[in-house]
């Protein structure tokens, strides 16, 4: 079932000449031919000041500035040497950006989807690196930072979100400064700081399904946001609070209920006390969220076009989240030393109704428990030639997981297992820009880490209850002996790698070109989800090991920022080859006796090279553009491990897609802004689509293809600082799913028992299911 349609890459390539950024990310530079046009526009700004007209809202999405590159002073978007698609607080609220999801219809090559069995668990893809996997111990290729902390583990990283200054998302390896597992990008998330004004705002929202006869129920959200100074200048504040209840978009066919309902806690607290070149600034989080567990689709029962589903069991999911940050900044000599200390404690418990059939056949539990710290301390400098930052990093995290699988017609026996680990990286980075020719300057930098994993796994497997958690499961006997050992292991792993970049950006005419190398590391590590004792012996006779090795990616890029000096247009592209060595997947297989067999095993080195460009043109002072292109090819190098399942390695197995790497990516955009005396009205549209991809490794779980688009109309009421909004996502009614996990059962009912349909050897699969057409209305005051 392989994918490669000319014509849909021929299309998209026509789109080369207007592919966009989000229109926020137009430059200002100090230029003087820039300098002049400005000046030209500020003086016919000043002429209409006398004009009752108000500063509209698209002139507060014009300025773009990054974090991501750790330079003493910010930098603007423009003038990066590497592929980034930024968003300010206004390009945010314009986008009615609720959660990181949101995002991955604003820019191309990237998927940041939930994997659906496990609400609010990231399965983010960028170029085509990306995980199918909700097992705690699997690290992710795509590393999602807050307010500079790193989230150890993929779960609660997709959940509601509010306040916040912006985000950034980093596409190809960024080792060099951020570390391991961010081979495919980073995601960089600043929440809002505290203000030197007295300011606040409250924002109440409702929307739902909207189609005929109706699918579900409403979905309300609340939030408030309060900040000022508590001693001007000195001591500044902010305090924050959200609430959703989602009463369930889907329609559960097995009773007629409303499904996937939710409710959310959020409060927010941050302080900043500023003494002279010493700045402090303290934020805690505390999230609290529980709900149904995941809308499975059984596509061995349901056409996979469709939002039908019917399950037995509505399953749960409960989960805490508590975060806190401290951030010192301190100008010290010629730089700045920073040190960003972070915390996180998560807890989660879901069930889930796994085979997604009305008939109890396979349900699971699961309990996940996460701590960590971390402590990043850096020192930046910058001169008119110069930028270099050297720093280091300290994260200790210790993770537990339980899992229980009830298989009646089976065994009436449950299965209990997991894992344990205890997790510490320490690393040192320098990076720097040098200007050595006027205009040309050397890209260069490298970090070292050293990983320790000492993990401790029970196979899950039909026994007496237990919990990893708890400390009461048996994690076998050492040394390890595959002849005799039925529980489980316990090992320790240490990696020790260097992660280079060099490369060189060549600007002009208020534009640049750049080209780098770049090489990164995802972690290696230990399975929590063990179910085939025999399939894991096999994995160990061929590796000798009891981990899977770490994944080593490499990365040639080429790209290009042009501009006009007045910012009306603006064109980013960017061209990459990315050679991945001993490619980390979970192998998903369907298995009669434990429900699915998900092995963690290096199966490949391959090569996945794209193409990717977006821009943005200002065809008014009211009226905006964009458009974004992204085009991938992959192909298998070399085959370590029988992907296909046929039982040998053969052509069969170089034919598969690589999962998660959909070929073509597209869309565009307008917004427009339409003055009526002391109001105003923004429209925006966009319009995003996403090619299939393979999901499964031996490509019998497919995504299809989505096509999204999202509108919402808002109106700057004249009644100062209050505004009205009318939203739609996903209008066009498509079908989504998070996963497409492929089960021994889902074909016709007999006896009680599924049956196997036609030819497929799987039956049925857990396609957990996503919102489909939402359409809202908001009511925001500012003050």
């Amino acid at each position: 079932m392989t994918f490669r349609t000319l014509s849909r890459r021929s299309i998209a390539l026509l789109l080369c000449s207007c592919a966009l950024t989000p229109f926020a990310a137009q430059a200002q530079d100090t230029d003087p031919e820039f300098e002049a046009a400005e000046t030209a526009a500020q003086a016919d700004e000043e002429a209409d000041e006398e004009a009752p007209r108000r500063q509209g809202t698209l002139e507060g999405l014009n300025a773009i500035v990054v974090t991501g590159t750790k330079t003493q002073n910010v930098e603007n978007v423009q003038e990066v040497p590497l592929a980034v698609t930024a968003f300010n607080e206004n390009t945010l609220e314009a986008y009615k950006i609720r959660d990181i999801q949101g995002l991955q219809f604003q820019a191309p090559n990237v998927s940041l989807d939930q994997i659906g069995t496990s609400r609010g668990t990231a399965n983010f893809s960028i170029r085509g690196l990306g995980i199918n996997s909700s097992i705690p111990s699997i690290d992710p290729t795509v590393g999602v930072f807050v307010d500079g902390v790193y989230l150890g583990i993929n779960g609660g990283v997709v959940f509601d979100l509010f306040d916040l200054d912006s985000v950034e998302i980093l596409r190809g390896p960024q080792g060099v400064l951020f570390g391991r597992n961010v081979t495919g990008g980073a995601v960089v998330i600043n929440t809002g700081n505290p203000t030197e004004d007295f300011q606040g705002k409250f924002r109440a929202a409702v929307d739902g399904p909207l189609v005929d006869g109706g699918r579900g129920g409403a979905n309300y959200t609340t939030s408030a946001v309060l900040s000022g100074p508590i001693i001007e200048d000195k001591l500044l504040f902010k305090v924050g609070a959200y609430y959703n209840n989602d009463e369930g978009y889907f329609t559960n066919l097995f009773d007629g209920s409303n499904h996937g309902q939710a409710e959310t806690y959020i409060l927010r607290g941050a302080l900043e006390g500023r003494f002279g070149d010493l700045t402090i600034r303290a934020k805690a989080d505390y999230f609290d969220s529980e709900g149904d567990g995941p809308s499975g689709q059984n596509r061995g029962l349901f056409e996979r076009d469709t939002f039908d589903f019917s399950i037995d069991e509505p399953g749960f999911y409960d989960t805490e989240i508590w975060t806190g940050s401290l951030t010192v900044d301190w100008d010290l000599g010629p730089g700045t030393l920073t040190n960003i200390f972070g915390y996180r404690d998560y807890s989660a418990r879901t069930r889930g109704d796994i085979d997604a059939s009305p008939v109890f056949l396979f349900h699971s539990n699961t309990l996940s428990d996460q701590e960590q710290y971390s402590n990043e301390l850096r020192y930046a400098v910058s001169t008119d030639r110069l930028d270099v930052t050297v720093g280091g990093f300290w994260f200790d995290q210790t993770l537990a997981y339980d899992e229980g699988r009830e298989l009646p017609a089976v065994t009436s026996a449950e299965f209990f297992g997991g894992g344990r680990q205890d997790h510490e990286v320490i690393g040192v980075f320098a990076n720097a820009e040098w200007e050595f020719i006027d205009d040309l300057s050397l890209l260069a930098g490298v970090r070292w880490n050293q990983e320790t994993k000492d993990g401790a796994v029970t196979y899950i497997l039909p026994r007496a209850p237990c919990s990893v958690v708890a400390g009461t499961c048996p994690t076998g006997t050492q040394p390890f002996d595959p002849a005799t050992e039925t529980d489980g292991f316990t090992d320790s792993v240490r990696f020790r790698n260097l992660s280079p970049r060099v490369g060189l950006q060549y600007e002009f005419a208020n534009s640049q070109i750049y080209g780098s190398w770049s090489r990164g590391f995802r972690s290696g590590g230990y399975n929590f989800r063990v179910t085939s004792v025999p399939g894991f012996n096999a994995a160990f006779a061929l590796t000798d090991t009891l981990f899977f090795d770490e994944e080593q990616v490499d990365t040639f890029e080429i790209g290009g920022k042009f501009q006009t000096y007045d910012g009306v247009f603006t064109l980013n592209v960017a061209g990459y080859v990315t050679k991945i060595k001993d490619m980390q997947r979970e192998v998903n297989v369907a298995d009669p006796g434990a429900g699915v067999v998900q092995n963690i095993l290096n199966t490949a080195d391959a090569t996945i090279s794209g193409f990717e460009a977006e821009s943005t043109i200002r065809l008014s002072d009211s009226l905006v553009f964009n458009a974004n292109v992204g085009i991938i090819d992959d192909q298998y190098d070399e085959i370590l491990f029988d992907i296909s399942g046929d039982g040998m390695i053969d052509q069969a197995d170089f034919d598969l897609r690589i999962p998660r790497i959909p070929a073509v990516t597209w869309g565009i955009g307008v917004i427009h802004e339409l003055f009526l005396g002391d109001s105003e009205i923004v429209t925006r549209v966009n319009y995003q689509y996403r090619d299939e991809f393979a999901f499964t490794d031996d490509n019998l779980g497919w995504i299809q293809d989505i096509s999204s688009l999202e509108a919402n109309v808002t109106w700057v009421t004249p009644l100062d600082g209050l505004s009205l909004s009318v939203y739609g996502r996903n209008l066009l009614d498509q079908v989504q799913a998070g996963g497409d996990t492929q089960l021994p059962f889902g074909g016709p009912l007999s006896t009680g028992v599924r049956q196997p349909f036609g030819n497929n050897p799987t039956a049925g699969t857990l396609s957990p299911l996503q919102r489909g057409r939402n359409i809202g209305i908001e009511a925001m005051f500012e003050f």
